[in-house]
């Protein structure tokens, strides 16, 4: 059967132990959610089961070094603690979150072998935040970057792009430096976790290869769609990427309660017809779940994202526009154009 059309599905929900406690917005029902936003795509047999496998210790340590992943599980065996007010580690967390990250390793196993034409993942917890030695925002292990490390050490060129409505800062800051990396990132500013200018543009050996597009809050999905096509699109033809990557974040819908933009379901399915341009063929793009706190926002904005994966189109909500945000894409342009001619 041809892979056209079709998507990989896999996600943790019948081994979730990660636990956060009451009240906590990141919380297992999530999953549950993103369930109901693959049965609300309909795509039948073109949502293919993904089969999960274990991350191998060396994939893990690309990212993250064996004393900080040592130091994880022993506060999980010893039944977890806040790490800090939002980051949580439970008995069963870190399980729960090597698991997790092995769902995209499994993807990209699975899109090389032919099996679909791209593929959505949902691990908990999210992983964006996390750096290579410091859990943060919810986030334990960056499952996003432990993928794109398996993929650059196989000799790929990788784009990552998160339209969380956070800054990715762990994800920069493993690829910083990294020029088989360009990192892309659209974010709600000023938000946690307050980084991410548009004046970080890469370190000396990566000069140009992150993009942040700061949104104030409001902004709407147009402003979104405007920096993909007028600032993202232009670098990612120059940089030709091997595959895609999506930390898909939900927390910028306008119903969610942790962030301040405004978009809709509308707009994801935009950005993911965007990033499926990016893609150099067919099955060399994985989305992976990050953020997303309102379970109906999340429900319809993963219908929307996987319907688009699959090539059938579905508008659940009408695409928002009209809000702030083209000025702050117009200052994002500039400050990237100036600060790049300036470095030669």
């Amino acid at each position: 059967m041809s892979n056209t059309g079709t998507v990989l599905f896999g996600t943790v929900i019948d081994i979730d132990e990660h636990d956060t406690g009451q009240g906590h917005p990141e919380r297992p029902v999530r999953l549950e959610a993103v369930v109901r936003g693959i049965e609300l795509a309909d795509l039948g047999e073109g949502i293919v089961p993904l089969t999960e496998r274990a991350p191998t210790m060396e994939e893990l340590t690309r990212v993250h070094p064996q004393p900080y992943l040592d130091g994880l599980a022993e506060l999980a065996s010893q039944g977890g603690g806040h790490i800090d007010a939002d980051t949580v580690v439970s008995l069963g967390s870190y399980a729960t979150a090597t698991a997790s990250a092995g769902l995209g390793l499994a993807a990209i196993d699975a899109l090389r072998n032919g099996d679909a034409a791209a593929a959505f993942v949902a691990p908990r917890p999210p992983g964006h935040h996390a750096n290579t030695r410091r859990p943060s925002g919810f986030c334990l292990l960056n499952n996003v970057a432990i993928a794109a490390a398996a993929l650059a050490d196989s000799g790929m060129r990788v784009l990552i792009v998160d339209w969380d409505v956070h800054h990715g800062n762990g994800t920069q800051d493993i690829f910083w430096d990294d020029p088989r990396v360009l990192f892309v990132s659209t974010h709600q500013s000023p938000a946690y976790p307050g980084s991410g200018p548009a004046s970080d543009t890469g370190g000396p050996n990566a000069a140009g290869l992150t993009i942040n597009v700061p949104l104030p809050p409001r902004a709407t999905g147009d402003a979104a769609l405007l920096a993909f096509d007028e600032i993202v699109a232009p670098s990612v033809d120059a940089f030709a990427p091997d595959w895609v990557l999506v930390s898909a974040g939900y927390d910028a819908h306008r119903d969610d309660p942790l962030a301040d933009l405004s978009w809709t379901a509308g707009d994801f399915a935009a950005l993911t017809r965007r990033v499926l341009d990016y893609a150099p063929a067919p099955g060399r793009l994985v989305a992976f779940l990050e953020g997303g706190y309102d379970l109906r926002a999340l429900v319809n904005s993963v219908a929307a994202t996987v319907s688009e994966l699959a090539g059938e189109s579905r508008e659940i909500e009408p695409a928002s526009s009209g809000g702030p945000g083209i000025a702050a894409v117009d200052f994002a342009r500039q400050t990237r154009v100036e600060l790049l001619d300036s470095a030669g």
